[in-house]
Parts: structure tokens; sequence; C-alpha cells
């Protein structure tokens, strides 16, 4: 359906909305159904820049699956970089970075720490608190590999300085340990 309305929008004028919600709806469809290469191809036949940008945010704001988002923020960061606004463009970095972190994580706890896929640094935390140290080292590797080079709102240091916090707060102890005398 969404190709006969793709090929009918090139054989009739239609409105920039209709063919912006068209092609949104046909992106998420492809990419809910996991097929990144069609989803790609479709990106690609879009000859407007500006209704290629647009279908693409609007999706992306729209928070369909991890994958879609991954997706969606390395599209826009490859293709649209310099049209974005300098706070636009950190918050999709971040969702890049945030899902990149999330795909190392294991894949029945994805959905637990989705909903902070677009701030990396408070996921981060979450992890520390729930106490899962090994998701947490590879986190801080992923992290460390992603941000070289990066501006996205938090650096190597802020994330150095969260472990330090919590690494002084587990050697925190709330009582005097007292000698036992014999």
């Amino acid at each position: 359906d969404y190709e006969l309305c793709e090929e009918w929008g090139r054989l009739y004028p239609v409105p920039r909305e209709d063919l912006i919600n068209l092609h949104r709806g046909h992106l998420l469809h492809l990419l809910e159904m996991g097929d990144m290469e069609k989803a790609l191809q479709l990106l690609q036949r879009i000859e407007d820049p500006g209704i290629c940008l647009a279908i693409s945010e609007q999706s992306l704001d729209q928070r369909p699956n991890l994958a879609a988002c991954h997706f969606l923020a390395d599209y826009l960061t490859a293709h649209f970089n310099a049209s974005l606004t300098t706070a636009r463009r950190n918050d999709i970095q971040a969702l890049y970075i945030g899902s990149k972190v999330l795909l190392t994580l294991p894949e029945l706890s994805r959905v637990n720490y989705f909903h902070l896929s677009s701030r990396p640094l408070l996921m981060l935390e979450q992890l520390l608190m729930n106490m899962k140290v090994d998701w947490v080292a590879v986190a801080v590797q992923t992290l460390h590999q992603l941000l070289a080079g990066q501006e996205v709102g938090f650096t190597v240091e802020d994330i150095d300085s969260l472990l330090s916090k919590y690494a002084e707060k587990a050697l925190n102890f709330p009582f005097t340990l007292k000698e036992k005398r014999s």
C-alpha cells in the first residue's frame, strides 16, 4: 500500500505534509519490521532533502524500537549534521550513544533502560544503582570509545566522576567497626 501511494505521489501533486506523513508511516513500518535496508532505500529515494530531514526527525521523535532509534540517529548524524541546531545535534548524538550502550546490555534487560536511551549518563547511573557492575564495565568501555572526539553534553571526565562518586558510596559505612576484645 505504501509503495502504491508513493507511486501515486510521483504521478500527481500531493501536499507536502501528506507526503511527509506517508513516508514517515512507511519508514516506521519498515523499521518496526526490522528491514533497515529497505528503510535506507526509501530515504535515498526521497529527492527533497528538507522532506527527508523532516521524515527522519519526526520518525525519531516517535521513539520506535531500539534498533530503529539507533538507525535513525545514525542516519541523521551522517546525512544532516550541518542542518541540525547544536542542541538538536547533541540530543541525537546522545540518543545514538545511548542506543549503542543499550545494545551492549543483555537483550531481555534492554526494555528496562530504553526510556533512558537519550540520557546515557543517567542510564549508567541507573545501572550502578541496580548493582549491574558487569554491565557497567561494558557500558563504560563503549562510552569511552564513542565519546572520542564527540560533543554530546557530557565527557569522559563526567563518567569518571560518576564512577568515583558511586565507588565512594560503596565504601562508606554508616557505623564504626568495634574491635572484639578477648
